[in-house]
């Protein structure tokens, strides 16, 4: 066995030490992340804010040259010009309505471009700067631009002045730029410290839920839990004893395959168990655990005709009680442990037999064609497989799903070894299926067939044993039907023949199973079962399964009762 010298427990301690633990990794993500949406968020904010801030002006300022444009005395002064300087009162009119305002400037000009106002007096009746107020002169446009003038560099809004319908001059509203950023950045320092006391909070919650995380998962990296849950996981369906875990309202939380195995035979999994009451499965179970909650005790109960002794374990925390686990495991004396293994013996001699029968079969065949008895030979097989033939060409051109059809010619195989005539209605048809809602389909009609075949046998010196089965999915329901000529269900358990253990064979074998698993199937496709016993002495079992929950159910493995 190789030794791990104490340099190597170094390297590997390094390597663990460098590998980034999942509380930093989150830090750094979600601060990372945290701090370019802050960044992102701001800049947009800051962007919006400025570019709605223009409009805003744009907007203002053009409404209001529109009313200073259509003011009497802004039209008479123009109009009145004719090439002598405008007088100081006008200018000063002019002001006097925009100290009223947030405009900086508001300049009325004549057709030439000569102001006839501005807040300098010393620049009235000089030509306007910049080349901006062209097209309101020339064309009448109404318009904003951002120029550099006498002043500085602004927004300036632009509106034409009518005088019964000719174009005499224009009024220019502006904002200085330098104005504009300062109440800009007023409100970016506002946007700034909400937006930073946003981020504080982000890592305040952040450091919470680290912390958290940490008290929750005890430090342990998610690749230690999860490997330590599947190891939990493995264990716990490596233990031959069934366990079942409940909550407090009784239903089933976790299960392990022995427990699977006994109360289902395998046929549902482990996600049809889940979240179900424990009465669906097993009342006597669930009786036990109501009669002793809270408390550890130990009491025995039957699954069919087995005993079974069952451990109950109450799960308490701080909060008190959350549930109860259940151990169970057979109970068996000495003597029913000799029947089961007599029983195994028995089947393990049938099946000896049969392979000694066909041996024997195949002995007389080898033997015909080294004599060169050919044509006895061929005969020798038609004679075997005439009997088969009929019945494997019904199967094949009416039932597509292979699984159900090789079910079927199992018991047609089955029925011929024990004398039972099996007949499949030649209106039979069936679809294929999803492989999972064919393995319930098969176990379905498998067990109604077993039963069908037993109690007809049973029945073998009363009449002739036989057995009818059809189905069809013509429409949108799957029908099965079984029939048989068997003495029917005794009246002591007809009103409890589809619970768990209750059965009418009289055999030592364990029963009482296959009715109860074909009822949990139906439920399980909210279908239906009913039987009945018919005017011909036979007993019918007759399931309707809808289509549509058949076809959700291949779409979802986990599809619950």
């Amino acid at each position: 066995m190789p030794v791990i010298q104490s340099s190597e427990l170094v390297d590997i301690s390094m390597n663990n030490n460098q590998a980034m633990k999942l509380k930093s990794y989150l830090t750094l993500t979600t601060i990372a992340t945290t701090s370019s949406i802050v960044i992102l968020v701001t800049i947009a904010i800051l962007y919006l804010l400025q570019d709605s801030y223009q409009t805003a002006l744009e907007e203002r300022g053009r409404e209001l040259a529109r009313v200073i444009a259509h003011d009497p005395k802004v039209i008479q002064a123009i109009d009145q010009k004719n090439n002598q300087l405008p007088t100081p009162q006008f200018s000063r009119y002019i002001e006097s309505i925009r100290s009223r305002t947030d405009a900086s400037f508001i300049v009325v000009v004549d057709k030439n471009a000569i102001r006839l106002s501005h807040p300098d007096e010393r620049k009235v009746g000089q030509h306007f700067v910049g080349d901006d107020i062209l097209p309101v002169l020339k064309n009448g446009e109404e318009y904003s631009t951002k120029a550099l003038g006498s002043l500085g560099m602004a927004i300036r809004n632009f509106t034409p002045v009518y005088m019964n319908g000719h174009l005499i001059g224009a009024v220019c509203i502006g904002y200085l730029s330098s104005k504009i950023s300062n109440i800009i950045f007023q409100q970016h320092i506002h946007i700034g410290l909400l937006i930073g006391l946003v981020y504080l909070l982000g890592l305040c919650t952040t450091v919470a839920f680290l912390w958290k995380m940490k008290r929750t998962f005890l430090d342990f990296e998610p690749e230690f839990i999860v490997n330590k849950f599947r190891e939990h996981e493995m264990v716990f369906d490596s233990i031959r004893d069934a366990i079942i875990a409940v909550n407090q309202e009784m239903n089933i939380t976790m299960i392990n395959n022995s427990a699977i195995k006994l109360l289902s035979m395998g046929v549902l999994n482990r996600y049809d168990y889940k979240s179900h009451p424990l009465s669906d499965y097993s009342a006597s179970l669930s009786h036990l655990l109501l009669e002793n909650q809270g408390r550890y005790h130990q009491a025995d109960f039957n699954i069919g005709k087995l005993k079974y002794k069952a451990n109950i374990y109450p799960i308490k925390t701080a909060k008190g009680l959350i549930g109860h686990v259940i151990v169970f495991f057979a109970n068996l004396t000495p003597n029913e442990l000799e029947k089961e293994l007599t029983y195994l013996k028995n089947y393990s001699e049938l099946l000896r037999s049969k392979t000694h029968e066909y041996s024997n079969k195949l002995n007389v065949l080898s033997g015909m064609l080294q004599i060169g008895r050919y044509q006895e030979s061929v005969e020798f097989i038609q004679q075997e497989t005439d009997r088969y033939q009929t019945v494997i060409n019904n199967i094949v051109q009416s039932v597509n799903d292979s699984a159900v059809a090789g079910l079927l010619l199992a018991k047609f195989n089955k029925a011929s070894d024990m004398g039972v005539k099996f007949t499949i209605d030649p209106d039979t048809t069936l679809s294929s299926y999803h492989k999972q809602i064919s393995e319930k389909l098969v176990t379905i009609i498998g067990n109604l067939t077993d039963n069908a075949l037993l109690a007809a046998w049973q029945n073998r010196y009363g009449v002739t044993p036989e057995v009818w089965v059809y189905i069809s999915d013509r429409g949108h329901y799957i029908m099965i039907e079984i029939q048989d000529n068997g003495t029917g269900v005794p009246e002591q358990i007809a009103n409890r023949i589809l619970e768990f253990g209750v059965s009418s064979k009289q055999s030592d074998e364990q029963s009482g199973i296959g009715l109860y698993l074909v009822k949990q199937l139906v439920d399980f496709f909210h279908g239906s079962l009913d039987w009945e016993r018919t005017e011909n002495d036979t007993t019918l079992f007759s399931i309707y399964l809808d289509k549509k929950e058949t076809s959700d159910d291949s779409e979802n493995p986990s599809h619950a009762h």
